[in-house]
């Protein structure tokens, strides 16, 4: 292995001596640990050092990292107190995560780290996100995000390497190839040489390293970081290098062939870069071992610290606090003049007022800017606000969502379209695994809204006319909301652009020029979680939500003898328990009426609250009426079946009657 010292002095290269051995030595004490038992699981980077040590040491410590769980020297070289990195291992309270996710699955703004999820891909949209806020500060910084060349094989890294190369955002794309995607080698995985060859495909400038070369990762980088202030873009680098230890140590290496471990044995990147300081008159006997013996009792004494922690105490309250981020909701009263528009102005009108009054907000979106959306309701926008803020996005919904989560990281406030709320299937791993969980694993709230134009009646077909509401009430960490009318949706739009949290924003296209309503002119918010009483009656309650309760309406027109107590939902999640149970204790029978099919919807978890909460004022059993368990489909006679417009009015009656 030869180094290249270029213009360093001895203090830097001794300097990358402390960075490289560190992780090493802890590595290796986390061996002892996992034989003892001490240490539930260990994903070891031994062999791959050079590279996160090199990557951390020529970015600036306010430039945001994103490594896995062999990037041990991404950690250290931050500088985080070793006893909080042992507190994380073990789940104790003074690690990053509150013992609610284990190794490197988590992130810290305090160090600018941000952690990984398992399901790999989705970090490469996150650093996008964060990139295009440093680009949009005008700061001048870089990101750097690390993968593996197993997860080169996501769609995410497609996605996040395409988006970057089109917006032309600051990142260096690390992909550390070590041979092995746990027992796979690389030549079942793909079959270009190398994979650095992949960043020709989008245009980005790529580089292949040796992985195990600290002096040629730092040299290389810190010239390419330079370039990058200077002429933002992506740089897509991959590192050859091998993994010495087992994809986790329970995992072992006996798949690898020995000769191929006695080979990459020699390029050790700890051994040989001490080799050529020692040779080079640069390090010495002493102080290497003065620097081994330092860093040893840093781990002893920073192990005894966690070791001595009290394991952490199972609390109700501090789990389920900790879900979304805390938020003070601010009401701002609407004013008395009004205009009478349609669902859809309603729309644009709180994403404009919303703009104006969050500079950093940013919409992105198939076709959102000159074209204004496949609904126009961004139309005019990009001349208001510019392309910056008012963004078209290619065609992946996953890096989008993904970006969406760095922009929040970064600052910003992300808002993004689905073309149609079908869509969101694409995207929706990082939405239920990203978005949903950040909070509640290490404090990061995701401050993303997602609109979601959803809904039937227009014969549209299977894949744009979905309402998927129950796709994401199951899922914690998320808010939905799906309002009826032109009012609450402009309130309620504007509050879920305040809100820190995730919310899903369900818009259901059907109404978009249908419903009019007086709206006022000025900006105004709804609360979350709040129900509205349409209608007030003593015979029974009807619950519904979006297109049905325009849909329940005409049904309790129609027959004005009924007297109905009609809860619009609003908010799906949080749901108003409160008035749902006070409305089925006056009136002693409920009817639930949903558009989405009927198994596994929203209206079954309503009917089971109902059964455990409210039996004993029940004066029949709970009804739920839905679309049929099918596929929408296309046709209108065959869409008019599905949807329960035809059966509401008869089950009304049944219920009435029992």
């Amino acid at each position: 292995m030869t180094f290249d010292r270029k213009n360093l002095t001895n203090n830097q290269l001794l300097d990358l001596y402390k960075r490289i051995l560190k992780p090493r030595l802890i590595e290796e004490k986390m061996l002892i640990l996992i034989r003892q038992g001490k240490v539930s699981k260990w994903f070891s980077g031994i062999g791959q050092e050079a590279i996160s040590v090199g990557v951390t040491a020529v970015l600036d410590s306010d430039e945001y990292i994103l490594p896995m769980h062999r990037n041990l020297g991404v950690f250290t070289g931050r500088n985080i107190p070793l006893y909080r990195l042992f507190s994380q291992w073990q789940g104790k309270a003074n690690g990053f995560t509150k013992g609610r996710d284990r190794s490197f699955h988590f992130g810290t703004q305090q160090y600018k780290i941000i952690g990984m999820i398992s399901h790999l891909g989705p970090q490469l949209g996150v650093a996008d996100g964060i990139a295009l806020a440093n680009k949009l500060k005008k700061n001048g910084k870089i990101t750097a995000v690390f993968t593996g060349e197993g997860a080169t094989s996501e769609g995410d890294f497609h996605e996040a390497l395409n988006i970057a190369s089109v917006w032309e955002l600051p990142v260096m794309f690390i992909i550390e190839n070590n041979g092995y995607g746990l027992s796979t080698p690389t030549n079942e995985q793909y079959r270009c040489e190398n994979l650095a060859d992949k960043g020709i495909g989008y245009g980005i400038e790529s580089h292949i390293i040796d992985g195990n070369n600290i002096l040629e990762v730092f040299n290389l980088l810190s010239e390419l970081k330079a370039s990058m202030i200077e002429k933002p873009r992506p740089v897509l680098l991959e590192f050859k290098t091998f993994r010495m230890r087992g994809h986790e140590e329970a995992s072992g290496t006996k798949y690898v062939p020995q000769e191929l471990m006695d080979m990459w044995a020699i390029k050790d990147p700890v051994d040989n870069y001490r080799k050529f300081l020692s040779e080079n008159g640069i390090l010495s006997e002493e102080f290497n071992a003065a620097l081994r013996s330092e860093i040893k009792m840093e781990i002893d004494e920073s192990l005894a610290l966690a070791n001595a922690e009290p394991e952490i105490e199972a609390s109700y309250s501090e789990e389920l606090n900790d879900v979304y981020k805390p938020f003070q909701f601010e009401l701002v009263n609407p004013s008395e003049e009004k205009e009478n528009i349609r669902f859809i102005d309603a729309i644009s009108n709180s994403l404009r007022e919303s703009m104006e009054r969050h500079p950093n907000s940013v919409i992105m979106g198939q076709d959102i800017a000159e074209y204004g959306g496949a609904f126009k309701i961004t139309d005019g926008f990009v001349a208001q606000f510019g392309k910056e803020r008012v963004i078209n996005t290619p065609i992946c919904e996953s890096a989008v969502v993904s970006a969406g989560m760095g922009l929040s990281i970064n600052g910003y406030k992300a808002i993004v379209e689905m073309q149609f709320a079908d869509f969101v299937s694409t995207g929706f791993n990082p939405i239920v695994n990203l978005l949903a969980k950040s909070h509640y694993r290490w404090l990061e709230n995701a401050d993303v809204v997602v609109r979601m134009p959803c809904g039937g009646g227009t014969q549209a077909g299977p894949f744009h006319s979905q309402t998927n509401e129950a796709w994401f009430t199951k899922t914690p960490g998320l808010k939905v909301v799906y309002p009826a009318f032109p009012f609450d949706a402009k309130g309620l739009l504007n509050a879920s652009i305040n809100d820190p949290n995730p919310v899903m924003f369900f818009e259901h296209k059907q109404l978009y020029r249908s419903i009019y309503q007086d709206v006022p002119k000025d900006y105004y918010t709804i609360p979350l979680g709040k129900a509205a009483l349409l209608k007030e009656g003593t015979d029974i309650t009807i619950i519904s939500f979006g297109a049905a309760v325009h849909w329940a309406l005409d049904t309790l027109a129609k027959n004005p003898e009924i007297s109905a107590d009609l809860l619009d939902l609003r908010t799906l999640q949080p749901l108003d328990t409160e008035a749902i149970f006070a409305s089925v204790k006056k009136t002693g029978r409920v009817i639930i009426y949903q558009e989405d099919s009927m198994f596994g919807g929203i209206a079954s978890d309503i009917s089971a609250m109902i059964m455990e909460n409210c039996f004993k004022y029940l004066d029949a059993p709970v009804k739920r009426v839905a679309s049929l368990d099918s596929p929408i489909p296309f046709t209108k006679a065959l869409e008019d079946q599905y949807l329960p417009k035809g059966r509401f009015e008869i089950a009304l009656q049944e219920l009435l009657e029992y």
